[in-house]
């Protein structure tokens, strides 16, 4: 049985770019028009794996996610980089100074909020998905309304790119993870990045003394994201994502960070795709 991948957004979405990208072919995506949309597919098994974005190059940590993947005890299997390419477009035969209203994702509209400093006059609105706003006012013809979304959203939905990569930093780009329920198993992939969850007390040194241990056994830290724990104050998770060379290394250093933390969970290890 061929997978349903499910994805945020739409076809023509970036995360329908991730999934056709990642799986080197064309998959069967189930859209879902929310993150834990997307989540509540994969718990009820109407998808076996899905795209989730987790950080921009601009814009940052996109933090809800993470406690997505963590409350719902979810598997990270594999990632994916793609550099992001924001245009505005609309209906056929507009000029941008014609344009009263823009509607995109809130991560899509900061990542271009230069290029609207230049255009007080267009009003920003927060939606669900990038592509999702293209299909609408391509269906309805909508007038005097934008979208910010990609070259793909703008030919699939027929819709006229008024100007071309208007986000901030020209290097701009974002990192997917590739999520499911079950644990990645050996297929033959060089396994190399790992992400974590971990518990830590607010001493002196606490943290230190984990990364300490991750030099020690030559780990490389790429990220680690703080986050507070509601139920007990001054309490923080931290979510780190590690690379190495050698395997039996990074579980000798798994096996200290069990006794150090509290509730270490390995939550994937996958091949680094940088």
């Amino acid at each position: 049985m061929d997978k349903i991948i499910a994805i945020q957004g739409v076809q023509g979405s970036f995360h329908h770019l991730v999934a056709q990208e990642y799986y080197h072919q064309e998959v069967e995506v189930l859209e879902c028009m929310s993150f834990a949309e997307l989540t509540k597919s994969l718990i009820k098994g109407e998808a076996n794996e899905g795209v989730m974005a987790i950080e921009n190059s601009i814009a940052g940590s996109i933090l809800p996610n993470y406690a997505l993947i963590d409350e719902n005890n979810l598997k990270v299997v594999g990632e994916h980089y793609i550099p992001i390419d924001m245009n505005f477009m609309a209906m056929p035969g507009q000029k941008i100074e014609n344009i009263k209203k823009v509607y995109s994702h809130p991560m899509a509209l900061l990542q271009c909020k230069e290029f609207f400093k230049k255009h007080p006059h267009i009003k920003l609105i927060e939606d669900s998905d990038t592509a999702e706003v293209a299909r609408r006012i391509s269906e309805k013809g909508s007038t005097k309304v934008a979208a910010v979304a990609s070259k793909a959203a703008a030919g699939l939905f027929g819709l006229e790119i008024l100007a071309e990569s208007i986000h901030t930093k020209k290097s701009n780009a974002t990192r997917f993870l590739i999520i499911s329920t079950k644990k990645k198993e050996p297929n033959g992939d060089k396994i190399d990045k790992a992400s974590l969850k971990f518990e830590l007390e607010s001493k002196r040194g606490s943290l230190v003394s984990v990364l300490n241990i991750l030099r020690d056994f030559n780990l490389d830290m790429t990220k680690i994201q703080s986050m507070p724990i509601i139920e007990f104050p001054w309490k923080y998770s931290f979510f780190i994502v590690v690379i190495f060379e050698d395997y039996a290394e990074f579980q000798k250093a798994m096996d200290i960070l069990e006794v150090m933390t509290e509730r270490l969970t390995i939550l994937g290890t996958y091949k680094n795709s940088l």
